[in-house]
């Protein structure tokens, strides 16, 4: 999940958006977000989903190709 650590962070200061706004906007805390954009904490697809949704404003898609 690195790759969607790295993008959130890229989200959150493309809004301009503190780690402490962005917790208040999805409802968890500034440490918690502080560690998905450290890498240093697992995050759950509903978590991501809720966070990209509520607090970026964006909608997560996921495209799956089985070769």
């Amino acid at each position: 999940m690195s790759y969607s650590c790295a993008m959130l962070q890229e989200l959150r200061k493309e809004q301009g958006l503190t780690q402490e706004q962005l917790a208040l906007k999805c409802g968890t805390t500034k440490t918690y977000i502080s560690r998905i954009e450290n890498n240093a904490s697992d995050i759950r697809l509903s978590t991501l989903m809720r966070i990209i949704h509520e607090g970026l404003g964006g909608h997560l898609k996921f495209k799956v190709d089985i070769l």
